[in-house]
C-alpha cells in the first residue's frame, strides 16, 4: 500500500522492500509501454516510471508525489524522468497525457469527498482526447482490513543489510467507508518502534462510478484482479479504466 507517512528518508528507502514488484506492477507497466505520455499520481519512489525508462520508453514520463523523501529515491535512480513534488490540488495540466495512473492503492488515500472530486477533475483535465485513467481500489466487500493484524509481521532487509520488522493494526474498522490503522516499523534505524498513522477510503463500484461520472469520466472497463478477471462481489480489487466521457459513451465491464 502507498503510505505518504513515508516522510523521512529511512522509511522511504524501505518502501520498495516492503512492496516488491508484483502482478499489479506488470499490469501498469504494460499500459505505460503503450502510451506516449504518462502521469503517475502518487508515484512514491517512482519505480513504475523508472522501469519504463530503463526499458527504453522515449516519451514523456511524469511522477507526482507529496512526499519529498519518496522523490529523493526516485530522482537518485532516474533523473531523466520528470519528478514533481505536490498533488493535484496545486498542479494542473491541460490535455497533456495519454495515460494517467494511480497505483499501489493510492486512490484510497483520498479520504474526503471533495478530495476525490478535486483529484478526478484534475485527471480529466490532464487527459488528452483519447487518454485513459487507470487505477485500483480494494473492494470493500473483500474486507482486506480484517487481515491487517499485529500477528502478521513482515520481515524485510534494509539497504544496509539490517533487518526491519513491520506490522499493521486496525484502530477503527470500516466506519463511514474509512479504515484507520497503524503501520509500525521496528529495527536498527529507530531507537524505538516507529508508528505511522493512516486512513484509507473504501468505495464500492457504484460509488466509484458516480464520482467518476460527476467529474466527466466514464468507466469503460473494470476488473476484479490483475489477471483481468470479471469484477464480482468476492473480487479483491476494483481495477478501473476510464476515459473522458463522450455523448452516448457506454460502460463495458470485463
Amino acid at each position: 500500500m502507498v503510505d505518504h507517512s513515508f516522510t523521512d528518508l529511512a522509511l522511504a528507502a524501505l518502501y520498495d522492500h516492503l512492496n516488491p514488484w508484483g502482478p499489479g506492477d506488470d499490469f501498469y507497466l504494460g499500459l505505460v509501454r503503450e502510451a506516449r505520455s504518462v502521469l503517475d499520481i502518487g508515484c512514491g519512489t517512482g519505480r513504475l516510471l523508472r522501469r519504463a525508462r530503463a526499458e527504453g520508453h522515449q516519451g514523456r514520463l511524469m511522477g507526482l508525489d507529496p512526499a519529498p523523501a519518496m522523490l529523493v529515491q526516485a530522482r537518485r535512480a532516474r533523473p531523466d524522468v520528470e519528478w514533481v513534488l505536490g498533488d493535484t490540488r496545486v498542479r494542473r495540466w491541460d490535455g497533456e497525457f495519454d495515460l494517467v495512473v494511480m497505483t499501489g492503492h493510492a486512490f484510497q488515500e483520498l479520504v474526503g469527498d471533495e478530495e476525490i472530486r478535486s483529484c478526478l477533475r484534475a485527471v480529466r483535465a490532464a487527459l488528452g482526447a483519447d487518454g485513459r485513467f487507470v487505477f485500483e481500489s480494494r473492494n470493500p466487500a473483500a474486507r482486506a482490513w480484517e487481515r491487517w493484524t499485529p500477528e502478521r509481521i513482515y520481515e524485510i532487509t534494509a539497504d544496509d543489510g539490517t533487518p526491519v520488522r513491520v506490522w499493521h493494526e486496525v484502530q477503527q474498522p470500516l466506519t463511514g467507508g474509512r479504515v484507520r490503522f497503524t503501520e509500525t516499523y521496528a529495527g536498527a534505524p529507530w531507537p524505538t518502534p516507529r508508528v505511522c498513522h493512516s486512513v484509507l477510503r473504501f468505495l464500492d463500484p457504484e460509488s466509484l462510478t458516480a464520482f467518476l461520472a460527476e467529474a466527466g469520466l466514464a468507466v469503460v472497463e473494470q476488473y476484479g484482479d490483475w489477471g483481468r478477471s470479471p469484477l464480482t462481489p468476492a473480487s479483491p480489487e476494483i481495477i478501473t479504466v476510464a476515459r473522458r466521457a463522450q455523448p452516448g459513451s457506454a460502460r463495458r465491464i470485463m
